[in-house]
């Protein structure tokens, strides 16, 4: 096995990663004590997350903010939110993957405007510092989920059942035998409110509270991602949301997308998620800016795959970034100034 070059964040906490996805840390955010101030979460909240798992932003961005998101993830993937045959037209695959995708909704867009809108959202970064404790954040570029009802070319029967590793109803973010597991945090933005018909994220909260506990009993080649679990003794739950709300869950959170089994509703969200900024690993702080500026497809996830019909680099320009959102891309370091042998000597807004 090649061992992975290790960088530590820019962050006054011993945060380390290789890849700004993952990191190990000398404290777990279960078990973190906080330095700093709370600035969006209550004492209570905080105590929600550390204990359940996962915790809720009220209004992180405003409502009109989610609906014009909405609106986008209809436009960009030529869909009419009217027609319902439009939803499930014929369209190009290149890969399995690629159909996988398009079954559980994901629109391939990373670096539209409104998406950096709800990055630079200071109620939405103020969350994440509460969360990491450490004000030094990268945004991760992710993109939008837009779910009609799970049938004809949309049907999750469609794809192949495993097994072992990733499901889509239940899973982990990390692999939960290391002896250490490493530190992730993942957040979905609300485009529509929550219904049991829609279906949408739903976890195992009791299970991450007494997660040591239950491991204990468990055999020694268990699934490291996809948990074996009586549902009557750690139930999963579906957290309910508004237009605008903001839930960030910890990846050692068993969690997953439950079907849309309603006859014509639809269910959307933002991916987004803040990392401990790695200032000091120079190919993924270039390759982030590259992406921001040509509106590529970002290299930091192997699912990310770029639309099929017509890439964003091909619709729109860079978004203009704030002062804070040139931060989270990593145009600005958060110790200095711009990098001009990073940036490749532009600003914010090129």
């Amino acid at each position: 096995m090649v061992e992975r070059k290790l960088y530590r964040a820019s962050s006054e906490r011993a945060y380390v990663s290789a890849d700004g996805e993952t990191y190990l840390a000398e404290t777990p955010l279960r078990e973190l004590h906080k330095k700093l101030s709370l600035r969006v979460l209550s004492e209570r909240d905080f105590v929600h997350w550390q204990t359940y798992g996962y915790v809720i932003v009220r209004e992180a961005i405003p409502r009109a903010a989610a609906a014009r998101l909405l609106d986008f993830a209809w436009d960009f993937q030529g869909l009419d939110p009217d027609d319902q045959e439009s939803w499930y037209a014929d369209r190009p695959f290149r890969s399995d993957l690629d159909r996988h995708l398009h079954i559980y909704g994901f629109v391939e867009a990373y670096h539209h405007q409104y998406i950096w809108d709800s990055r630079q959202t200071r109620r939405v970064y103020d969350a994440f510092v509460d969360v990491w404790d450490c004000e030094a954040l990268w945004v991760t570029l992710d993109r939008l989920n837009l779910n009609p009802p799970n049938v004809r070319n949309r049907d999750r029967r469609l794809i192949e059942p495993t097994e072992r590793g990733f499901d889509i109803e239940l899973h982990w973010d990390v692999d939960t035998t290391l002896p250490d597991p490493s530190q992730r945090v993942q957040g979905i933005i609300a485009l529509t409110g929550t219904s049991a018909e829609t279906g949408g994220f739903q976890c195992s909260p009791e299970l991450f509270r007494r997660f040591e506990e239950w491991k204990q009993h468990q055999p020694a080649d268990r699934d490291p991602v996809r948990p074996a679990v009586d549902r009557a003794e750690f139930p999963v739950v579906r957290p309910e949301l508004e237009p605008g709300d903001l839930l960030i869950w910890n990846g050692l959170l068993a969690h997953g997308v439950a079907a849309n089994s309603s006859r014509s509703d639809v269910r959307s969200v933002q991916y987004l998620a803040m990392m401990p900024a790695l200032e000091s690993h120079q190919e993924l702080r270039r390759s982030r800016i590259d992406s921001w500026r040509e509106r590529t497809t970002p290299a930091w996830n192997q699912t990310l795959v770029g639309d099929a019909i017509e890439p964003e680099s091909k619709r729109y320009g860079s978004a203009t970034l704030t002062d804070l959102g040139s931060r989270l891309l990593g145009l600005t370091s958060w110790h200095g100034e711009e990098d001009q042998d990073v940036a490749g000597g532009n600003g914010a807004g090129a």
